[in-house]
């Protein structure tokens, strides 16, 4: 048997690691976890960079502990982790400023006027957006930035030395060429001059080299392969792929990659992907254009906040069973409240749940107020609470959903992943009829989700690359097709009748965030 391959991935609340057979990684040999949690301090969003390597080598010894031996050999290696947000170092490598995740809403001056700038939509999470804010706030670290990279970025360049990124990755710090597959260069000229002597470097300096998926990324160094398994069994040399964000790696999850073709993404934060035929007929705030790890063009829809505000509640609902002295596992938490929520009615009863524990630009929100609102002719039974926070995670969604409808973006088949479709037929079905499509899980693996995708990109760059399309349709996704949900059309015009009220709202949450 060939040596296997590893992806991990860094997602906001879990670190992953996937262990896959090289030449059909849609068998899965092994996965691991470790938890972590992003802190706010000084108002901002982040995660301690120690937090990093303690928290990926816990996953790959949770792995091996599931394998029951370490691996000594690899035949191929990846990292993912969620995209966007700043790691800025100087020259030395030194960490300039605390990491600022993709949560952070305090990019909007600098967002706006990048917009501007481009004539394409620079959301807030952008990591020029949190590079070009600190130029204009100028921020006592600037003069001494020589490089900004992401997460998953910084997790590659320590393991392999190699400063590179995925193209997808790279989507999501700086607009790119679907042409040349690299930052735009026209863009990047009108940031040089914007910035001017306020960067120490131009910025193509500043950035990571782009790569598509298949390029060969470096290999695991001595180092590397420590900072992975401390115990020193796993032996550099193992070629890396390009890193990639979670979006990509999500894209890869759901095979999800050719035009007319989406996925949802649903963990901490939820976000659609939909590959496009053709640019964009305008720029929309709601919407904003990344890449697949190919490089061609992708539709997203990014909404910071998921499923968080779903497990707080779930979380509540196990220490009220434990506290009754009858103490229940997560999965059977989570599986008893999913499907109570099919018990509930259609509209959730006139019960509204919002999810935001962060700001939301979609929804035009500054930060966030979990709220559960209702009138007082609501029926508040447990199932309708539970459906009303299912479409809760999905109302943001839908909102800019509703404007890639607007735009006619086709759509032939939409995948989802992640751990909130673990139930079977439940968040799937409601995601079904939020966006009126069908919605194909594959239940195998949606749970894994983008570590898995990364441990197929690493075993297709491993393999020597070639046509993605074809070897995630030939080698990985050879299987028994996805199951798929019909919108229902009860659920179709039940979630409208929410998403009205959701919408109406909103106003609620702004008095919210005012007044608490």
């Amino acid at each position: 048997m060939s040596d296997p391959v590893l992806g991990i991935e860094l997602g906001s609340t879990r670190i992953k690691a996937c262990l896959v057979v090289a030449d059909d990684p849609s068998q899965i040999l092994a996965t691991g976890s470790s938890e972590w949690e992003n802190r706010l301090v000084d108002g901002l969003w982040t995660y301690d960079l120690d937090e990093v390597w303690s928290g990926i080598a816990a996953a790959y010894a949770d792995l091996v502990a599931h394998a029951g031996s370490a691996p000594t050999a690899l035949a191929g290696i990846g990292v993912s982790a969620m995209m966007h947000g700043y790691l800025a170092f100087d020259a030395a490598g030194g960490l300039l400023a605390p990491f600022r995740t993709w949560r952070n809403t305090n990019t909007g001056p600098a967002a706006a006027e990048l917009t501007e700038l481009f004539g394409v939509n620079i959301p807030l999470r952008w990591s020029i957006a949190h590079l070009h804010q600190a130029v204009t706030d100028a921020e006592a670290h600037v003069p001494s930035i020589a490089s900004v990279t992401t997460l998953a970025g910084y997790v590659h360049e320590r393991l392999t030395g190699r400063r590179v990124l995925g193209v997808g990755d790279a989507s999501g710090m700086f607009p790119i060429d679907p042409a040349t597959h690299d930052y735009d260069a026209e863009l990047v000229r009108r940031y040089d001059a914007l910035a001017g002597d306020r960067l120490p470097h131009p910025l193509a300096a500043l950035l990571p080299e782009v790569l598509v998926a298949g390029q060969p990324a470096g290999d695991l160094t001595a180092e590397g392969a420590a900072l992975l398994d401390p115990t020193g069994a796993l032996r550099p040399g193992v070629v890396a792929a390009p890193p990639e964000g979670d979006a990509g790696t999500g894209m890869v999850a759901t095979n999800a990659i050719a035009p007319r073709t989406g996925n949802v993404s649903a963990g901490t934060s939820i976000f659609a992907m939909v590959v496009l035929e053709r640019p964009l007929g305008a720029v929309h705030e709601e919407l904003d254009v990344v890449t697949t790890p190919l490089g061609d063009p992708v539709a997203m829809v990014h909404c910071n906040n998921g499923a968080s505000e779903v497990a707080a509640w779930a979380g509540v609902f196990a220490r009220f069973a434990e506290a009754a002295g009858a103490k229940l596992d997560t999965d059977a938490v989570y599986e008893t409240l999913f499907r109570e929520a099919l018990e509930g009615e259609a509209d959730a009863g006139g019960v509204i749940a919002y999810n935001h524990l962060a700001g939301e630009p979609i929804a035009g929100l500054s930060a966030g107020r979990p709220l559960v609102v209702r009138p007082p002719d609501a029926r508040f039974t447990l199932a309708n609470l539970m459906r009303s926070h299912l479409y809760g995670a999905f109302g943001t969604l839908a909102l800019g959903m509703r404007v890639l409808d607007d735009e006619g973006v086709a759509l032939d088949r939409m995948y989802a992943h992640g751990g909130m479709f673990r139930t079977a037929g439940v968040a799937q079905r409601f995601l079904a009829g939020a966006l009126g499509a069908p919605v194909s899980v594959a239940t195998e693996t949606a749970s894994e989700g983008g570590a898995w995708g990364m441990a197929v990109l690493a075993a297709f760059t491993a393999a020597g690359g070639g046509d993605l399309a074809a070897y995630l349709d030939d080698t990985v996704f050879t299987g028994p097709a996805p199951a798929t949900a019909e919108p229902d059309p009860a659920d179709v015009a039940g979630f409208a009748a929410y998403l009205d009220r959701y919408r109406a709202g909103l106003d609620v949450e702004r008095a919210a965030i005012q007044s608490l």
